[in-house]
């Protein structure tokens, strides 16, 4: 695990801490939760089509701030007016300045899935996803025990929610297989120092198997790179920084997807 994964999931915890209620407490509520909304199906439907996991995105440990995002909500509404697949909302706090209450403002606006995207390390955020309406939950290989990995991908599969399971080397992405994923993300994103590096994807969307979706996940802000990532078996692509800073986001997906 790198030093800045390391340093992110510290900070998870702690603010776990401060939040939580007792497990038993927390399960409850799930008989409460929504209905999820299919994300795998969203990924697979129209399958000559690239999708587009669209982020609502405020500030990442590479970048910095990206955008004050007063409206979470409606910078959702208009991903998917634009075409979006899936919306993602992060929920970290300290270093992408998201929350909770984003993922429920926004969900309480859109209809199409939505992706929790947080540093999931406890079976707690697990069941917490679902009660929030996470249709898709992303567990990073990285962050995690391999006992781990397979434990919360099963829950999260028990509770009805897809995952998509992020690597970022053929030793995470062997690692990977052994949950028999539906959805594996390559993020090309160096976690020790949160460079973007292109090769990653070069060099590990070929080896996913057929018959798994395959997301390209970071660095992606041009049609040509698009392009590039459907070439070599992309599925879908996932996009923060482009749309958040982009003055008109269904655009910019709208020239990313060559629509």
């Amino acid at each position: 695990m790198s030093s800045v994964l390391e340093s992110i999931i510290e900070g998870v915890l702690e603010d776990l801490e401060r939040r939580s209620v007792p497990l038993r407490q927390l399960k409850d509520q799930l008989s409460e939760a929504s209905p999820l909304r299919g994300a795998l199906s969203a990924l697979t439907s129209t399958p000559d089509l690239t999708k587009i996991i669209a982020e609502v995105k405020r500030a990442s440990p590479s970048k910095g701030e990206l955008g004050a995002i007063t409206h979470p909500a409606e910078l959702a509404e208009k991903y998917q007016d634009g075409g979006a697949s899936i919306v993602s909302v992060l929920t970290e706090q300290r270093r992408f300045k998201g929350s909770i209450e984003d993922f429920v403002a926004v969900r309480s606006e859109i209809t199409i899935p939505m992706l929790r995207k947080d540093f999931i390390v406890t079976e707690y955020q697990v069941i917490e996803s679902r009660i929030l309406g996470a249709d898709l939950l992303l567990l990073i290989v990285a962050g995690l025990t391999q006992s781990q990995f397979i434990d919360f991908h099963q829950m999260a599969n028990e509770l009805g929610m897809d995952v998509l399971v992020e690597v970022h080397t053929e030793a995470e992405l062997e690692r990977a297989l052994e949950a028999s994923p539906t959805i594996i993300g390559i993020n090309s994103r160096n976690l020790k120092t949160l460079d973007v590096d292109p090769a990653a994807f070069h060099q590990l969307i070929p080896l996913i198997p057929a018959g798994i979706i395959r997301v390209a996940e970071s660095g992606i802000s041009e049609r040509s790179e698009v392009i590039a990532v459907e070439e070599l078996g992309a599925h879908a692509i996932l996009v923060g920084e482009t749309l958040v800073r982009a003055g008109e986001p269904q655009a910019a997906i709208s020239r990313l997807l060559g629509r």
